[in-house]
């Protein structure tokens, strides 16, 4: 539109004819000049001016066409819109102007309320001030009032007892029953509460109280003490049910400790006297009673073993009927005993330094008044046992005793806790049996070492080697039914071998002192062999086998040596060895190996036949040597072995032989030319050698 429109402005001006650079003479020529000027100005214009060139596409949006008309009536329209935007604009505000003052005046009115509301609100609590506060102090002394009616009627429900309650605590004419250990629940808590009363500032009244609640609670235990000492004479424990009063007494009681205490020793010691009674009876049928359930122990069982096992058994037996009478005196009741001590503790700080060290554990205490019961059924058994042990010199009967001993002794343990008093008894027996073992077994081996001469010819173990493996093997055997052979590991074995085998071990090593080679090795691993075969069923004894296999390889080495000497001599070849012991392995001092004594054709020749005469029956030979083993696998691995440390020389041999051979070879002389080589006159070679020892 821009390009058009200034096509359309200088047309004029080229169709008069007129130029802008035409001399202007009249008016034509001055208004020739001045559309020339204005058409220079608007040429010098810059059209990149942004302000242009919106103004340009404004016109150009417009749609208006450049003539005459529109130039001159765009400014006035330019000018009539702007007029009109001004006017809307002004009309506008005003609007605005009018919706504040309406909002001016509402504010107004909210304030002359709101001043109204503060007055009648400020003459309202003048008014009514008074009388509230004359309210809240009525309300206040009424509520002190029935806080201390409460106060007064709390104290005498909490802290005072009815006479009649009073007698049913105290009275021993007054039976124990619930309502006895109902009121005593109170009184306790009666008597603690009363630290709240001294806590106060007149403290006479908690003084008074405690003092009462005091003498109510010890004779309310002293009540229940008597008559818990009068039921346990009269209680039944064939019956394992004991009454639940009895129980609920004794935990009650057990708030006492001292009182509590003295009724399981007087207890106990009824119970003592009952069972060493019955197992009197027991062993020997004299009794009060007009039956005997079954045959005394003492005329039915003949065997030592047997007598002592059935003595234990009713031990035994009787134990866990006494622990199942009793389990439900501490058991079922155990946490609240246990609570119930605490408190009396507590009660009777005097008692801390002997109670506090150790926590009532119910179990515990039913295990230790258990034990306390069976003090006179150990005393009994402890004499009889010993009785046995000490009348007979048989040793494996002793240490038979000893593991009886020793496998009830866990049962015990087990049933009765491992710090049982009873135990004790058992451990003295046990060693009391062991000694006479260990006596018996050196009494044994003394007469035997008496009798020691020399061994067998054959180099088998002796008789006296045989009696002891014989009776190690039922040693062996009692031990591995007892629960030691579980319990140590087999650690308690070790002193049983010490007795009934290392001395009689001892004894084929002196008779093996007096030996030589081959004998004293083969003597020796046939008594270790023996030894190693009766002990190889348990597992418990690896320990020991363990070292008897590394004392028979040191045997075996020593066989095995003398194997090898004996072939290497009677084969020749130690000759060539020494020999070669001081040849090195440089060039100069392989090349003296001819030169030697032994390498001399005539004398390696004679080694040469000397080897070939012994190779054929050369293990036939050696295992003569040890022929006397009793294991015959072991002769034929000791001479092979033998046989290839000797194939192991033989290649040391041939190795050097070849060796100088090569230095000495000349290579500018015939073959016929050259002196015989060491390997001509020695031609085995130590694949032959190999396969004829194989």
């Amino acid at each position: 539109m821009s390009a058009s429109y200034f096509q359309e402005r200088a047309t004029p001006a080229s169709q008069n004819g007129f130029s802008p650079a035409s001399p202007s003479v009249g008016p034509a020529s001055r208004g020739a000049n001045a559309l020339s000027s204005r058409i220079t100005s608007v040429l010098s214009a810059s059209y990149a001016d942004l302000e242009i060139r919106d103004a340009l596409e404004t016109l150009d949006a417009r749609g208006i066409q450049n003539t005459a008309e529109t130039r001159r009536q765009l400014r006035l329209d330019v000018q009539k819109e702007v007029i009109q935007c001004n006017g809307e604009i002004v009309k506008d505000f005003g609007q605005v102007a009018e919706q504040l003052k309406r909002i001016g005046t509402a504010i107004s009115s909210l304030n002359s309320y709101c001043a109204d509301m503060r007055s009648h609100i400020a003459a309202a609590n003048r008014e009514t001030g008074p009388v509230l506060e004359e309210a809240t102090s009525l309300i206040s002394q009424r509520k002190q009032v029935e806080a201390k009616q409460h106060i007064l009627h709390a104290f005498s429900t909490h802290f005072l007892i009815s006479e009649e309650e009073a007698t049913v605590l105290t009275s021993t004419a007054e039976p124990v029953n619930e309502d006895f250990f109902q009121i005593l629940t109170r009184v306790k808590k009666i008597h603690n509460d009363c630290e709240v009363l001294l806590g106060t500032e007149d403290q006479r009244l908690g003084l008074e109280v405690l003092e009462q609640s005091s003498k109510q609670l010890n004779s309310a235990f002293q009540k229940l003490y008597r008559w818990i000492q009068r039921e346990f004479k009269t209680l039944d424990l064939e019956n394992p049910q004991i009454s639940a009063s009895v129980r609920r007494s004794l935990r009650v009681l057990a708030e006492r400790p001292t009182l509590f205490q003295s009724c399981l020793d007087s207890f106990a010691e009824a119970r003592e006297s009952i069972l060493s009674d019955s197992f009197h009876a027991a062993l020997t049928g004299s009794t009060s009673e007009e039956h005997i359930a079954t045959k005394p122990i003492e005329f039915h069982a003949h065997d030592p073993l047997r007598y002592i096992g059935d003595m234990l058994a009713w031990a035994h037996s009787t134990t866990v009927s006494e622990r199942e009478a009793l389990e439900n005196l501490f058991i079922s009741d155990g946490n609240e005993i246990k609570r119930s001590i605490q408190a009396g503790l507590e009660s009777e700080p005097w008692l801390r330094g002997e109670e506090d060290a150790e926590v009532f554990d119910g179990r515990k205490a039913l295990n230790q008044l258990v034990s306390r019961d069976l003090t006179g059924v150990t005393r009994l058994l402890r004499q009889r046992t010993e009785q046995v042990v000490q009348s007979h010199d048989d040793a494996t009967l002793s240490y038979k005793i000893a593991n009886l001993i020793g496998f009830y002794k866990g049962t015990f343990s087990k049933l009765l806790g491992a710090d049982s008093d009873v135990l004790d008894i058992f451990e003295t027996l046990e060693a009391s049996a062991m000694r006479q073992f260990r006596a018996n077994m050196r009494d044994y081996v003394a007469n035997v070492q008496s009798d020691l001469a020399v061994a067998p010819v054959d180099l088998s173990p002796p008789e006296f080697l045989e009696e002891a493996l014989q009776m190690l093997r039922v040693l062996a055997k009692s031990y591995d039914t007892s629960v030691a052979a579980t319990d140590d590991d087999g650690q308690g074995f070790l002193a049983v071998l010490a007795e009934a085998l290392d001395p009689f071990l001892s004894g084929c090593e002196n008779l093996q002192k007096d030996m030589k080679l081959p004998d004293s090795a083969i003597f020796a691993i046939n008594c270790l062999f023996a030894a190693k075969e009766a002990l190889s069923r348990y597992t418990f004894a690896d320990e020991r086998i363990s070292e008897i296999d590394d004392t028979i390889d040191e045997n075996v080495a020593k066989l095995t040596e003398y194997q090898h000497q004996y072939l290497i001599h009677e084969s020749g070849l130690i000759n060539l060895l020494d020999a070669l012991s001081e040849i090195e392995d440089s060039g100069e001092s392989l090349k003296t190996i001819p030169k030697l004594e032994a390498f001399k054709p005539d004398a390696l020749v004679a080694a040469s036949q000397q080897l070939d005469e012994f190779l054929p029956s050369a293990l036939i030979d050696a295992s003569e040597n040890i022929k006397k083993l009793r294991n015959r696998n072991m002769i034929q691995n000791i001479t092979e072995e033998a046989a290839g440390k000797f194939c192991e020389d033989f290649e040391f041999v041939e190795g050097k032989m070849m060796a100088a051979d090569d230095l000495t070879y000349d290579e500018e002389k015939d073959d016929e030319e050259q002196e015989p080589g060491l390997r001509e006159m020695f031609p085995r070679t130590s694949g032959e050698i190999r396969v004829l020892l194989s």
